[in-house]
């Protein structure tokens, strides 16, 4: 039954867990290897209904992360949002915001408030019986996506394998990673252009492994392979060297760079300093959807496009109320954890898009609690 909008609704509580998901093989991209993700579950609880959130911890295999993600959950922002609106969860991001002025915000305390952004944004769906795109505002119908994995890890076979899976499957973009072998990443390229074809368009992210007169070098090389999307080619901190980028890169070759940004300041700065062709955010990190919104207004104001980094599964959603909208990151390890965790997950539709399901509530998600009981960590 849905709820009168007239009507407040406290909500009664959260919950929240934490899972280590281990990869299906070794991975590793131009400056971190790994063999596991963290998953940071958050439960919203009003009115009989639940609302689901989550952040990714981005510890790679170490558990810390992820254990103190959800104790900022649980020991700082559950106290924050109980008994607050449910039908207002813009209201309670904000109360978020002033809660957490002393423990800083980036980097876990921003993925907390990620999830639990999330979990608020869910529920209000839920109680007032729309889907999660009607609530948020939908301009797009379904949101372009491209394949993403390509680790420095995989053999030349598995990586021609996973790139023209996606190809086959009507994705017409995939990207793989680069810069952790240098030497290595002229044959690479050979045999990544080769599986997937001349049509299809070919991404590259270097993880900021490079020096920024290295990254001039390979971005020139990669150009030679029709590479038009440079990723990282610099630490995202080295906003001069992003510049130099954008401006002295191959015609046609766009520098984008953002998806370790955790608050508006960050994403300003970026914008400010012209750094970039596309704008990254991530929907678990970047202070969730409400704080994803605020980021597409600013590139909104400066006719800038946004790509949206991995979580497919919200990032999909949100993607349809961002405007100025390229595509979302359909990432491996995220693709591989969310049909794990999740009944309902959105599957690649002809053309690459994601395409939300305007007959399920909210996200349209339901957890499979019995197969993630098995990653439980403390």
């Amino acid at each position: 039954m849905s709820t009168r909008a007239a009507d407040a609704v406290p909500i009664e509580r959260l919950d929240v867990s934490a899972y280590e998901i281990p990869t299906d093989a070794p991975e590793s991209d131009g400056t971190l290897d790994w063999d596991s993700t963290t998953l940071v579950l958050v439960a919203a609880h009003a009115a009989g209904h639940t609302g689901t959130g989550y952040t990714y911890g981005y510890t790679y295999g170490y558990t810390y992360g992820g254990a103190s993600t959800a104790t900022v959950v649980s020991g700082k922002l559950a106290g924050v949002v109980t008994g607050k609106d449910a039908l207002t969860p813009t209201a309670s991001w904000a109360q978020m915001q002033r809660a957490v002025r002393n423990l800083g915000k980036p980097g876990v305390t921003a993925e907390a408030i990620s999830a639990v952004d999330i979990a608020l944004w869910d529920l209000q769906a839920r109680l007032l019986d729309v889907p999660l795109v009607i609530a948020i505002g939908a301009v797009h119908e379904a949101t372009p996506i491209y394949g993403s994995g390509g680790f420095t890890s995989y053999d030349n076979e598995t990586l021609a394998a996973q790139l023209a899976g996606w190809a086959e499957a009507g994705i017409p973009r995939v990207k793989m990673k680069v810069g952790r072998d240098p030497d290595a990443d002229p044959q690479r390229l050979k045999a990544a252009r080769k599986a997937i074809g001349d049509d299809t368009a070919l991404f590259v992210d270097a993880n900021g492994a490079y020096t920024r007169k290295d990254a001039l070098l390979w971005a020139q090389r990669f150009s030679e392979h029709g590479v038009r999307w440079f990723e990282e080619p610099v630490s995202s901190d080295d906003l001069a060297g992003l510049r130099l980028l954008r401006d002295r890169g191959p015609g046609g070759m766009d520098i984008a760079a953002g998806e370790y940004g955790y608050h508006l300041p960050y994403f300003q700065h970026m914008l400010d300093a012209g750094a970039v062709d596309c704008l990254q955010a991530d929907v678990t990190r970047a202070l969730g959807i409400s704080g994803v919104l605020r980021v597409a207004a600013l590139c909104d104001a400066r006719s800038i496009e946004l790509s949206l980094h991995c979580a497919p599964q919200v990032s999909a959603q949100v993607g349809t109320a961002i405007w100025h909208l390229r595509h979302l990151e359909y990432f491996h390890d995220h693709v591989r954890i969310e049909r794990i965790a999740f009944d309902g997950v959105l599957e690649p539709q002809p053309g690459g898009v994601l395409r939300p399901d305007r007959s399920r509530p909210g996200l349209g998600l339901d957890v499979k609690q019995a197969d993630l009981d098995q990653y439980r960590i403390g």
